[in-house]
C-alpha cells in the first residue's frame, strides 16, 4: 500500500519553519511555506548549533556546508566579572564529537538561514513571500491571507515566532510576548581589531566561547565566519521604554555599565563602534500546542520561546521540525495524522519546558549579586568536580547529556513502535498534568 502524500502549510520561514519543511518534504510530502516578509532574511548575528541539532543537520546532508562557514569553539569558559579569572571550563573540541558524535558550532544566523532556504527550495518546497495571515479555519483547514487567495492544506503548522498570529488564532485572544526584565546589547567586532590589542590575546588565541558572570548581567563572546568576526552579547537589566523593543544604544552608556568589570572585557568594549538594544521577551507555557481538529499544531518560538542563556532556542525549533518529519515519514494513512500530531506534542512539550525552565534558572546563576551565594557558586565551580545541578550546565554530568544527547529519530521510532503496538489506547490532547507527568525536569542548579 502506497503511503499518503500530505499537503502541509507552514506559516513562517524562520529556522524552525524551514527545518520542518525540509524534514517533512524529505518524508515524501508536499510543503508550502507562507512568510509575511517580502524578502527572505534573518535578523541577528551569531547563533550556536549544539550537538543535538548538528546531529540532525548531518542526517539531512547539510552539516559539511554548515561547517564550512562555521567556527568550532574549543572550550566553554566561565569567568569572574571582576578580573576575568577562569571559574570553569568545559571542552568542546574534541569532546563533543567523541562523546556525542556531533560537533558544537558557531555560525552567523544569516548564513545558517540561507543554507536551510536553499535546501528547502532544492527539495521543492514552495515559499510564498508577502503572505500575512489574517485568519485560520482550523477545521478545513484553511489559512486566510491579507490581499491574497486563501491557502488550503491537510495540516497547518504555525512556526511564526514569538509574536505568533497562529498562536493567537488558536487561543482565540491576544497573547503578546512577556517582558523578562532583561535586554541584550548585540555587537559585532572585527577579530583583526582585537588582534591589534596584546591584552586581548587570551581571547583571540583560539576559538572559544567566553562568559563573564556578574551582578545583574553577563557578557558572552565567540567567533563567527571562520574567525573573522567576534559576536559579543551583553545581557543587562531592561531600561527600554514600554513600547520600544529594539533601539540604537549609546556606546558610552554601555561601557559605563561594565566599567568595574574585567579590564579585558572593557578593552574589548572599547573597540565597539555601534550597538543596539534588544528587549528579551518570552511567552507563557501553553496548555496545548495543537487544535482539537487534529489539523493544526505550533512549533518553535510560537509555543516555547525561551531566554537565550542556554543557547538552545534555535536548536529546540530544529528538533521540533525533525520530530515532525520523522513522524510524517511513518504515516501509513491520512487518518493517522491527528495521532502523529499528538505524539509530536507529547515528545516535545516536556523537553522544551525543561529547556525553557533551565534557561530561566540560568539567569539567576549568571547574574548573582556580590555576596555569600555568589561566593558559594564560585567555590562549587573552582573546587568541586561537576555534579548534578552544577552551576556550569554544559559541564553538568546529567544536564549536558540531556541537552546534547537527544536523538529525534530514535525518540520518534520508540514512540511510533509503542503506538503501532497499541500501547497508546487513549490518545487524546495532552493536558498540563500529563505534561508534568512525562517531563524530565532539568537538574536543580545552585542559585
Amino acid at each position: 500500500m502506497s503511503k499518503p502524500v500530505i499537503n502541509v502549510c507552514i506559516v513562517g520561514a524562520g529556522l524552525g519553519g524551514l527545518a520542518a519543511a525540509i524534514a517533512i518534504t524529505r518524508a515524501g510530502h508536499k510543503v508550502t511555506i507562507l512568510e509575511q516578509a517580502g524578502t527572505l532574511s534573518e535578523i541577528g548575528a551569531g547563533i550556536q548549533i549544539p550537538p543535538n541539532s548538528s546531529r540532525i543537520l548531518e542526517r539531512w546532508g547539510l552539516l559539511e556546508k554548515i561547517k564550512a562557514i562555521s567556527v568550532q569553539p574549543r572550550d566553554f569558559i566561565l569567568r569572574s566579572y571582576r578580573d576575568g579569572a577562569i571559574l570553569s571550563k568545559q571542552n568542546m573540541v574534541p569532546f563533543a564529537e567523541e562523546r556525542y558524535a556531533a560537533p558544537y558550532l558557531h555560525i552567523h544566523r544569516a548564513d545558517y538561514h540561507k543554507i536551510l532556504v536553499a535546501e528547502a527550495e532544492r527539495l521543492g518546497v514552495q515559499i510564498i513571500l508577502g503572505s500575512a495571515v489574517s485568519k485560520i479555519d482550523f477545521e478545513r483547514p484553511m489559512v486566510y491571507l491579507d490581499g491574497k487567495p486563501e491557502v488550503h492544506a491537510d495540516v497547518v503548522i504555525g512556526a511564526d515566532g514569538l509574536k505568533s498570529k497562529c498562536r493567537e488564532a488558536m487561543l482565540g485572544y491576544p497573547d503578546p510576548p512577556r517582558f523578562t526584565g532583561n535586554l541584550a546589547y548585540r555587537i559585532i567586532v572585527k577579530v583583526e581589531d582585537m588582534q591589534n590589542c596584546p591584552d586581548l590575546h587570551e581571547l583571540t588565541a583560539e576559538p572559544a566561547i567566553h562568559y563573564w558572570m556578574g551582578p545583574e548581567a553577563h557578557a558572552v563572546c565567540y567567533f563567527l565566519q571562520g574567525g573573522k568576526l567576534c559576536n559579543l552579547v551583553l545581557l543587562c537589566p531592561d531600561d527600554l521604554p514600554d513600547m520600544v523593543n529594539t533601539a540604537k544604544a549609546d556606546v558610552q552608556e554601555m561601557r559605563d555599565f561594565f566599567r568595574a568589570w574585567d579590564p579585558k572585557l572593557q578593552q574589548l568594549l572599547g573597540l565597539v563602534q555601534e550597538t543596539s538594544k534588544w528587549r528579551l521577551q518570552n511567552s507563557e507555557e501553553l496548555e496545548s500546542w495543537s487544535h482539537s481538529s487534529g489539523k493544526f499544531v505550533l512549533l518553535g518560538d510560537a509555543c516555547h520561546a525561551t531566554l537565550p542563556y542556554l543557547a538552545q532556542g534555535a536548536a529546540q525549533a530544529i528538533e521540533d521540525g525533525a520530530v515532525l518529519g520523522a513522524l510524517f515519514d511513518r504515516l501509513e494513512h491520512i487518518s493517522q495524522l491527528h495521532h502523529a500530531l499528538i505524539i509530536y506534542e507529547r515528545l516535545r512539550k516536556s523537553r522544551t519546558t525543561a529547556v525553557v525552565k533551565g534557561s530561566t534558572r540560568l539567569q539567576d546563576v549568571f547574574h548573582m549579586p556580590d555576596g555569600p551565594r555568589q561566593q558559594e557558586r564560585d567555590r562549587h565551580l573552582t573546587q568541586r568536580e561537576p555534579f548534578e545541578g552544577y552551576p556550569n550546565p554544559w559541564a553538568d554530568p546529567v544536564f549536558q547529556p540531556y541537552l546534547f544527547g537527544y536523538d529525534a529519530e530514535m525518540e520518534v521510532e520508540e514512540a511510533w513502535m509503542k503506538y503501532k503496538r497499541g500501547e497508546n489506547p487513549q490518545i487524546t490532547r495532552i493536558s498540563p498534568s500529563e505534561s508534568r507527568l512525562f517531563a524530565r525536569s532539568p537538574p536543580q542548579m545552585v542559585v
